[in-house]
């Protein structure tokens, strides 16, 4: 006669990682570039001159 292995009768819930190719990251790092871009679009706009000439690289 063999003894069963008890299952567990729980099943754990784990976090989402916050760090590392994940969902949570690719949506952050995108919301970042649109902002970035906005703000950018916004300065060429009220200086009348692109990013890098305003920031006196060009």
């Amino acid at each position: 006669m063999t003894q069963s292995t008890p299952q567990p009768t729980v099943t754990p819930t784990l976090d989402v990682p916050k760090f590392g190719f994940n969902d949570y990251a690719e949506r952050l790092n995108g919301r970042a570039a649109m902002v970035g871009f906005v703000i950018t679009l916004i300065i060429e706009y009220v200086t009348g001159q692109g990013l890098m000439s305003w920031l006196g690289l060009l």
